[in-house]
């Protein structure tokens, strides 16, 4: 049992890497990964430093997992939601999008560069914010971590199988396609450019695994998480997580990565989350118990 624990966490590891040299199938890949943290869960008796390490594996599962779809371009391609959001967002910005808005009302402001640049690192904060947060809960109040990291990995991980049932595209991509009829410029790129010069094609490529994966907007989403966690630990963290989320959110329009409805679809899959989290609670416990049955007999 034991090693059939281990050879799970070293296939959540390895599969993802090798899925395009081996032509493993998506289904694959996918189960594959799932089966890491649950792997760890039998391998070895419950710590905290355990469930650190079982969220790190779903980290790494989300991150191969939700790049999969785009391993095809062009099947991906022709189930592509385009227009959608952009009927949606020109609503929501009076026959606009809020993006073009945004991007050439600050335009005539004279300190647009610092703005452009303080919002972009905002945004690139965002891949160490979420779990800035939980490591901040774990050292301050270990007690609150298993549901703050529960909550965090379920927004991401239903966020992910809605980018496998309805590709979106972002409101940048849209708009260099001839979609939206205004252009929405990515300034994050232009920054990424003026920031790190030669170093920044291969880590714009790094960091763009599958740039239809837009809606609903796991940035605003994970942010909102975060900070709702925070805030059950004190003012001054709450404070400041919502602080970050609301800057974040902000920026992801201007910035011209997600359309509004992107955001509110994001905060809509925080509530779901949230209020949906006893009606799951059966099934969980139901795992669990499994789990720690396994556990006891791979331990002796």
């Amino acid at each position: 049992m034991r090693a059939g624990a281990a050879a799970a966490i070293g296939a959540a590891v390895a599969v993802p890497l090798l899925r395009r040299r081996a032509r493993i199938p998506a289904p694959v890949t996918v189960a594959a990964c799932a089966a890491g943290p649950l792997g760890l869960a039998v391998l070895r008796p419950r710590t905290h430093k355990r469930d650190v390490a079982m969220y790190a594996l779903q980290m790494w599962a989300f991150t191969m997992v939700h790049e999969l779809p785009y391993d095809n371009p062009q099947r991906l391609r022709a189930r592509l939601e385009i227009r959608y959001p952009i009927r949606a967002d020109r609503v929501i910005g009076l026959g606009r999008l809020p993006n073009a808005r945004l991007q050439r009302g600050l335009a005539r402001l004279s300190g647009v560069g610092v703005l452009n640049r303080l919002l972009t690192w905002v945004h690139w904060l965002w891949f160490i914010e979420p779990y800035a947060a939980l490591l901040f809960i774990l050292v301050r109040h270990p007690e609150r971590f298993p549901r703050a990291a529960r909550q965090l990995a379920a927004v991401f991980d239903l966020g992910c199988a809605v980018y496998f049932a309805a590709p979106t595209a972002p409101p940048w991509w849209a708009s260099r396609e001839g979609y939206t009829g205004e252009e929405v410029r990515r300034i994050m790129e232009e920054v990424g450019k003026e920031t790190w010069g030669s170093a920044w094609p291969a880590m714009y490529k790094a960091l763009g695994g599958n740039p239809w994966a837009a809606m609903p907007s796991l940035h605003f989403a994970t942010s909102l998480t975060a900070a709702i966690s925070l805030a059950k630990t004190g003012r001054l963290a709450g404070a400041v997580g919502w602080a970050y989320a609301l800057t974040l959110g902000f920026g992801l329009v201007y910035l011209g990565e997600h359309y509004v409805t992107d955001l509110a679809a994001g905060a809509g899959l925080v509530a779901t989350v949230r209020y949906g989290e006893p009606l799951a609670e059966p099934a969980v416990l139901a795992v669990n118990r499994r789990l720690r049955g396994l556990e006891r007999l791979a331990n002796g």
